[in-house]
């Protein structure tokens, strides 16, 4: 019930998510249809209602109807007085679209119906939004100016009115236009210095990082490589020196895995100091295939080792097979240093979405001197499977002996391709 709540919770908060981002991208353009419809209705009164007009056709139209008793004379009156009463109320609606891209259309619009029907309503959203999007100051002084001289073509010149007028309907707008867009320009410009630090704050860690990839790939050259190649060429000497067969093979074991180390920690140091955009080796990868190669090393060397693989065997993706063979040469590698000379077993079962590897050994038969141990073996073997997807579990088992068995997702898809 609680995974269903969370899932359905998580549901909720992605649509959320990405309705309000829908809104947020097309919030002006929302804005620009509310000025224009929600102004509209004031538009039409102040056009009808206040300038007149109708009113005034009316009554001419009656006194042609009376004197002459042509109805069409009256409504060719009333017609021209919708042309020009309602349709310049429509035609600023349309022109409020565009505020943000044409500004001088909505501009020229609103000093002739302000000028020649005192409608102010297209004039204060005309001067607001070039306050707003615009920093052109001296053109915003100019409508400004225009608009002053308009408001006295149709409000009349007398000093109250005319000044109560031109505070009302444009000083007001443009003090919160010019208000608004120094608050929007500057919100902008933290915005752009958030990001430019937010870049080079990338950049500066993609620099520490190169640095400390760099210095890493060095000390893993200054101590592992050469400790190693110091190994390949001692047991090289020892196998043409020595007479005896089995000090000659073990030697030889040791020269080829020694190399192969070498060869490994090569492509590792290639990506570690890859600086540029050069690609990683793209050598070929341990995969299942090269277990037996791998246990038949161990054997060589002494190991007694038992494979068991059940189930239906078939293609893994690449990342899995490549997980799995870690980990058996993770187990392996274990039991040689805590438990030389017990049996060890690896068992991997393949099921229909899953592939389960276990690597277990007897406990030692004779108390052996520990050896050194990095502590990272299971911390990294651990990182490697839970980025695969599955999970890892080891621990003593109730003979005395250790078990290490993880589950990798296969999710019954053969993919080649995975890395």
């Amino acid at each position: 019930m609680r995974t269903w709540v969370n899932d359905r919770g998580r549901s909720v908060g992605a649509r959320w998510r990405s309705n309000w981002q829908w809104w947020w991208d097309r919030r002006l353009r929302i804005a620009d249809w509310l000025y224009a419809l929600g102004t509209l209705p004031l538009s039409l009164l102040l056009q009808v209602g206040v300038n007149g007009v109708f009113s005034g056709a009316i009554e001419s139209g009656s006194a042609v109807l009376s004197r002459s008793g042509s109805v069409s004379a009256m409504i060719a009156l009333l017609g021209l007085a919708v042309v020009l009463s309602v349709v310049p109320a429509f035609v600023a609606a349309a022109a409020i679209l565009f505020r943000r891209t044409r500004p001088k259309w909505l501009l020229l619009i609103a000093v002739v119906l302000l000028a020649g029907f005192g409608n102010f309503v297209p004039a204060s959203i005309a001067i607001y939004s070039y306050a707003v999007y615009f920093d052109n100051r001296r053109l915003l002084a100019a409508w400004f100016a225009l608009l002053c001289l308009a408001t006295g073509g149709g409000y009349g010149t007398n000093g109250l009115t005319y000044v109560i007028a031109v505070v009302f309907f444009l000083v007001v707008p443009v003090t919160a236009g010019l208000w608004i867009g120094t608050r929007r320009q500057l919100v902008e410009r933290l915005h752009e210095r958030a990001e430019r630090l937010e870049r080079e704050q990338h950049l500066m860690a993609e620099q520490a990082l190169t640095t400390e990839r760099t210095r890493i790939a060095r000390e893993m050259h200054d101590v592992v490589a050469h400790r190693v190649s110091l190994m390949v060429l001692h047991a090289g000497g020892l196998e043409v020196s020595s007479e005896d067969a089995r000090t000659v093979e073990a030697a030889g074991l040791i020269r080829t895995t020694g190399r192969e180390a070498l060869s490994e920690l090569r492509g590792i140091l290639g990506v570690l100091r890859d600086e540029t955009t050069a690609a990683a080796p793209t050598a070929p990868q341990p995969v299942l295939a090269d277990l037996d190669r791998l246990i038949g090393e161990w054997s060589t060397a002494g190991m007694v080792v038992r494979r068991e693989e059940t189930g239906r065997v078939r293609p893994l993706a690449s990342g899995v097979e490549r997980t799995a063979y870690r980990i058996v040469q993770e187990g392996l590698t274990n039991a040689a240093k805590h438990a030389p000379g017990a049996e060890v077993a690896v068992r991997l079962h393949h099921g229909p979405r899953q592939v389960e590897v276990e690597v277990a050994n007897e406990p030692a038969p004779a108390p052996t001197v520990p050896m050194p141990q990095s502590g990272f073996g299971l911390t990294g073997l651990h990182e490697r499977v839970v980025l695969a997807g599955g999970s890892l579990s080891a621990g003593v088992c109730p003979d005395g002996g250790w078990r290490m068995r993880a589950i990798l997702p296969t999710d019954g898809r053969p993919d080649r391709d995975a890395e």
